[in-house]
């Protein structure tokens, strides 16, 4: 029998192919430990009894290096890694958000990076949201988070968009 846990894993490597793009993150462990020197919100998950059925990541960084990536002058893994732990951080990277099948369209992968946002805002003062979307579901659920929080979005490919009224994903 395949776990949450197992499902979850192989979305993230059907929607993303990580492993064929050694310029995205892939949750080494090197990925975790410097995700966790940015902050504890940039990990999220929700949870069903004792299995994983959402996982969000997401992380803050400067302005300068979110327009490099924007730029395609770095990629993830370099954003990651070249984002200084203890830093004031004007931007967050909304990386990616998983959720299972059947869990989809209940609106938790909004509340949870919602949640991660509030955290992470509470102590740096972020003004900018981006991202590089996979899908139109992910552009989607940015777009929500950027209107919920009245940041701003940038996304990779194309100019800068501010929060829109648009129906829920």
């Amino acid at each position: 029998m395949t776990t949450n846990y197992q499902r979850l894993i192989q979305l993230a490597e059907q929607t993303f192919h990580a492993s064929e793009d050694s310029e995205q993150i892939s949750m080494t462990a090197a990925d975790r430990a410097q995700l966790a020197r940015l902050h504890p919100a940039c990990i999220r998950e929700r949870r069903v009894g004792d299995e994983p059925v959402a996982w969000m990541l997401l992380f803050p960084t400067s302005t300068a290096l979110m327009e490099r990536f924007l730029a395609g002058m770095i990629g993830e893994r370099s954003l990651l890694h070249d984002t200084p732990a203890g830093a004031m951080y004007e931007a967050v990277y909304i990386c990616s958000a998983l959720v299972l099948e059947e869990f989809r369209a209940r609106g938790i992968a909004r509340e949870l990076a919602c949640e991660a946002l509030r955290e992470i805002r509470a102590t740096q003062p972020i003004d900018a949201l981006f991202i590089w979307p996979f899908s139109a579901a992910g552009e989607a659920l940015a777009r929500s988070v950027a209107r919920e929080t009245g940041l701003p979005l940038r996304i990779r490919g194309k100019e800068i968009s501010p929060p829109t009224r648009m129906e829920d994903e």
